[in-house]
């Protein structure tokens, strides 16, 4: 396998320490050489992209992709990857056998709490997961253009090391906010690693949602980190009047309960199931703060 990540940022780095004694050559791209020793020691050989057309040393390594992870979101003008790409991918990779988009659970929009899976018909609501669901279509394009499986790999909030409830709360800017009857997924980035490594290792093509088992309210989370580190949770308040900006609003604006049957289908064992499991094992492996 010789994989390239576009985008090696938390997720990124996580699937390249997946995959790392696996390659043959592993690469990712950052925008800045500030973040080259950070990419180094996940096991990848660092380049910058910032959009347009890959550098000489960039096109250099694509030809010999087998493996590509397409991990950045687009911007306002769209993907940066498929403008740069609209030619076709199979003169740039010739070498390559599969792609992986990692996309996100809000392509499927609101659903007023109840159930969806991978057939679930999108109606985005937000900007970005409408520029989101565009991506997904404009690499099933190129994907099919060429013949290589593609795996849009669908994610719910991200959280790990350093990016976690225990940390927010650490850092006094938890908040317990009460919305009857919303919920969320959420996903730990080890297990975004596994999953994407598991449907690069087989080549499997389709549609995953990479999401923990139990969709829960988010103030439940919070009161599961504070009762691990032993103090007292925020007070609660009502998302009604709270004062949060509007894009934390719009967060809310969707509520879902999201399925992640296929991808276990698949063969994927979830190292951290539930928000419990994966908050657990980030505070008795000290890990929680980056």
């Amino acid at each position: 396998m010789n994989l390239m990540i576009f985008g090696a940022g938390f997720s990124g780095l996580a699937i390249a320490r997946t995959l790392a004694g696996e390659c043959g050559f592993a690469a990712g791209t950052t925008r800045s050489e500030a973040r080259f020793g950070e990419l180094r020691s996940a096991g990848l050989s660092p380049f910058t992209y910032e959009g347009g057309q890959p550098s000489p040393q960039l096109h250099k390594a694509l030809s010999k992709t087998t493996h590509l992870v397409m991990s950045i979101a687009p911007d306002a003008g769209g993907d940066p990857l498929l403008d740069a790409f609209a030619g076709g991918l199979g003169e740039i990779m010739p070498k390559l056998e599969w792609i992986g988009y990692l996309s996100t659970v809000g392509v499927y929009g609101d659903h007023g709490g109840e159930w969806v899976d991978e057939t679930t018909p999108c109606r985005p609501v937000s900007k970005r997961s409408v520029a989101r669901l565009a991506a997904e279509e404009g690499w099933a394009r190129l994907a099919d253009q060429v013949h290589v499986p593609l795996a849009i790999i669908r994610l719910s909030g991200i959280y790990g090391p350093g990016r976690n409830a225990l940390r927010t709360l650490e850092q006094g800017k938890a908040r317990r906010m009460i919305k009857p009857g919303q919920v969320f997924n959420r996903i730990h980035v080890e297990d975004i690693g596994g999953a994407t490594a598991l449907l690069a290792r087989q080549c499997l093509g389709g549609i995953y949602n990479v999401t923990d088992n139990v969709p829960a309210p988010p103030q439940d989370v919070v009161e599961c980190a504070a009762k691990l580190m032993g103090v007292a949770p925020p007070p609660e308040t009502d998302f009604e009047t709270a004062d949060i900006s509007p894009m934390a609003r719009s967060f809310y604006s969707e509520n879902k309960r999201v399925s992640n049957a296929r991808i276990r289908a698949a063969g994927y064992e979830f190292l951290h199931p539930d928000y419990e499991a994966g908050l657990g094992a980030l505070w008795r492996d000290a890990a929680w703060a980056g």
